[in-house]
């Protein structure tokens, strides 16, 4: 079986970081990978999937939609990019979507407010 669970990304990528749980939405990795495509640069997935443990340890939100396996981080640092990289995913219909100043989160959690953007 292959690593690959799309052509640009690798399962592992989305497995959290403490316990490698890995249980990561195929829909939202399609997503990504569409948007990977269009974007026409990699993205460095920063964190995906997230136990509670892990998500309690880095501060993460107590409903982060990273706990439902529904979330991605990308790593953007870089103003320039991080604009085209937003004005991608917006332009792809992505319905939230937070800002931070080293990384940009996607979701697909339906449980949640929609159309939003925020920042960190």
């Amino acid at each position: 079986m292959s690593e690959y669970i799309t052509r640009n990304f690798k399962k592992k990528e989305f497995a959290c970081a403490c316990c490698g749980l890995d249980n990561i939405e195929q829909e939202l990795v399609e997503k990504l990978q569409e948007l990977r495509m269009e974007y026409g640069s990699p993205m460095n997935i920063t964190s995906g999937v997230r136990c509670r443990s892990h998500n309690r340890a880095i501060g993460g939100a107590e409903n982060s939609s990273h706990l439902f396996s529904v979330a991605a981080d990308v790593a953007m640092d870089d103003s320039i990019l991080r604009h085209r990289f937003i004005r991608t995913a917006l332009a792809m219909d992505w319905k939230r979507v937070g800002i931070a100043k080293t990384f940009v989160h996607l979701d697909i959690d339906t449980r949640k407010t929609s159309p939003v953007i925020w920042t960190y």
